[in-house]
């Protein structure tokens, strides 16, 4: 992919103006993670060292637009990015009617920018009136790259200069990497309840991959397409000739859908769930799968351990009990002890990654949600579409 970064850009004595990902949780009034915010600060230290003025602009939940509601104000996330930078961001309400006078080190947040009219829809009036604060526009916010939004899309067509910040930029490098030039074997896990969410991906992903390890409710429906006893577990019989598809494609390609000949399963879906592992071939009509068993956990850890390139998204069981987290911690482990090239996404693959204490073992972690999912589905996104545009 061709784009233009921020580190190669000369901002000194600029504004620079970064639509920024820091839509954070907030629980009793306070903000509960500012993992977000602080995966911003390289793109904003950058600019403050180089001697730019920084505008940012941020979404925060899901406000009506037009309207504006106390608990739709950024001011407390502007005051928690001040203390990280040891410096005061005041909040811009009305920058439209009064263009803001900045010097260099100066740090200002603009209002939430989904209150604005035309924001979703990409008013084009309204990307112009955002370009119209910079010299250098920055979009760092991978997490909203698969909308074209005014504040991700038209601002980029408008700006004098339109580029990727770090977060971005690191995120595309490493999908690029994962996908676009992988070292083999390519392996992907993709798990989750339910296929027909993540049908798409599959079949994608069936194309690029040497291996598709599939887990969860996914896995279910995949093992009901070959004739096996799954119980009453979770699982989507109108997509099982979809799964038949995807399992003779990888077949035609040599290779394969591994799956579970061993089971951990439960007569009831709780945290204190009684398991039981066993063959797969012995599962009743009253049990759940919940997870892999270990027979299992440890053929697919060795297809992981032999991998070039992995690429995961969900665990491949209830991990946040830990009587059904053990397939997922094998494979994580045996993701985290290889050298290989790995790149993880979706809320609940981080926080099994953060479980079993092995962050810094994988080599990128993604922030994207739903734009991980749609590039892992080849999709284009507009907001990496126009950056690419004008870094041509």
């Amino acid at each position: 992919m061709a784009f233009l970064k921020l580190t190669e850009q000369d901002v000194s004595g600029k504004t620079v103006l970064i639509r920024a990902d820091m839509n954070v949780p907030f629980k009793d009034g306070k903000i509960s993670d500012d993992t977000r915010i602080r995966a911003s600060l390289a793109s904003i230290k950058y600019c403050l060292d180089k001697g730019a003025s920084v505008i940012i602009m941020t979404h925060l939940g899901r406000p009506t637009e037009g309207e504006f509601h106390p608990e739709d104000d950024v001011a407390p996330v502007a005051a928690h990015l001040g203390g990280l930078l040891g410096k005061e961001v005041k909040v811009l309400n009305d920058w439209r009617e009064n263009k803001p006078a900045l010097n260099a080190g100066d740090v200002v947040m603009l209002q939430n920018v989904r209150i604005n009219k035309g924001e979703k829809k990409n008013d084009l009036e309204l990307g112009k009136a955002y370009a119209a604060l910079c010299d250098v526009f920055v979009n760092d916010a991978f997490g909203t790259a698969h909308r074209a939004q005014a504040s991700t899309e038209a601002v980029a067509q408008a700006a004098p200069v339109a580029c990727a910040g770090v977060l971005m930029a690191g995120e595309l490098d490493a999908l690029g990497k994962a996908l676009k030039e992988p070292a083999r074997p390519l392996v992907a896990i993709v798990a989750g309840s339910k296929v027909s969410t993540k049908l798409t991906i599959l079949e994608s992903l069936a194309d690029k991959v040497d291996q598709l390890i599939v887990g969860g409710g996914i896995a279910n429906t995949f093992l009901l397409a070959e004739g096996k006893p799954i119980g009453k577990s979770l699982a989507e019989t109108d997509l099982v000739e979809e799964s038949k598809k995807i399992m003779a494609k990888m077949a035609a390609k040599g290779g394969s859908v591994p799956l579970p000949t061993d089971v951990v399963t439960a007569k009831e879906f709780a945290e204190n769930a009684a398991a039981e592992t066993k063959a797969l071939s012995e599962v009743a009509a009253d049990d759940m799968i919940l997870d892999v068993g270990p027979q299992s956990a440890a053929a697919l850890a060795e297809i992981l351990k032999n991998a070039g390139t992995v690429v995961w998204n969900g665990p491949v069981g209830v991990f946040e009990f830990n009587q059904f987290a053990g397939g997922t911690e094998a494979l994580a482990r045996a993701i985290a002890d290889n050298s290989a090239f790995s790149i993880a996404g979706g809320g609940d693959t981080l926080a099994a990654i953060a479980k079993f204490g092995i962050t810094d073992k994988i080599s990128y972690i993604s922030t994207g949600g739903g734009a991980f999912l749609e590039f892992l589905e080849g999709k284009e996104l507009p907001a990496v579409a126009v950056l690419e545009k004008r870094g041509a």
